[in-house]
């Protein structure tokens, strides 16, 4: 059915059509305006997630910042980490642009864990399961680890599902308890809860 006779059917049901045919001209119009006319029909951009590299500090920092969410550390804290725990992180690009990001470092006390830091989407990747294939990927590239750690806040629903979900594709069991109350954290801060998801199956 193309938009012409979309509107004429409208304004057929009701003597005064425009008011209703003016919404859905604006949903149309709406919808219209989500796709990229530069992209060819089925030509999906690609997604690509790997390790980080300095020059990818920055981004980071900027995507921790547009959040809205995260604690935002410095640039020079984002540049650091890119260089000394890139085996540990991940970004993810749509092509060749940064959407998303998970910083993390293996545990000295426990090296058969990784603990995840920091977690962020990019508005424009949400809705592509890009932070369930940041964690998977991130996982896959650390070897001999068989838990993950990461703390959530228990307001943090996105969060929680979104290890919840990594838990149940592994087959692993999540156990829950505070690390940090909001007393020690300052500011109005809400307490910090452990996630502490394995042991978790690995091939061989």
């Amino acid at each position: 059915m193309t938009i012409t006779e979309l509107r004429d059917r409208m304004l057929s049901t009701t003597a005064d059509g425009c008011r209703f045919a003016i919404p859905l001209l604006r949903s149309l119009a709406m919808t219209a305006a989500t796709t990229d006319a530069s992209d060819p029909p089925g030509d999906e951009p690609e997604l690509t997630v790997g390790p980080p590299t300095v020059d990818d500090g920055v981004d980071l920092w900027r995507m921790a910042a547009e959040s809205r969410v995260l604690d935002v550390n410095s640039r020079y804290a984002y540049l650091l980490w890119c260089r000394d725990f890139a085996a540990t992180s991940v970004i993810a690009k749509l092509d060749g642009r940064p959407v998303g990001f998970v910083t993390g470092y293996r545990r000295p006390d426990a090296p058969e864990t990784l603990l995840v830091w920091q977690v962020a989407v990019g508005a424009a990747a949400r809705g592509r399961g890009v932070a369930g294939r940041m964690l998977d990927t991130l996982f896959a590239q650390v070897p001999g680890v068989r838990f993950m750690e990461t703390t959530v806040t228990p307001d943090n629903d996105a969060s929680n599902a979104m290890f919840a979900a990594f838990a149940r594709r592994n087959d692993a069991e999540v156990s829950r308890t505070e690390l940090f109350p909001g007393s020690l954290l300052g500011d109005g801060h809400e307490s910090e809860i452990l996630y502490r998801i394995g042991p978790i199956p690995t091939e061989g």
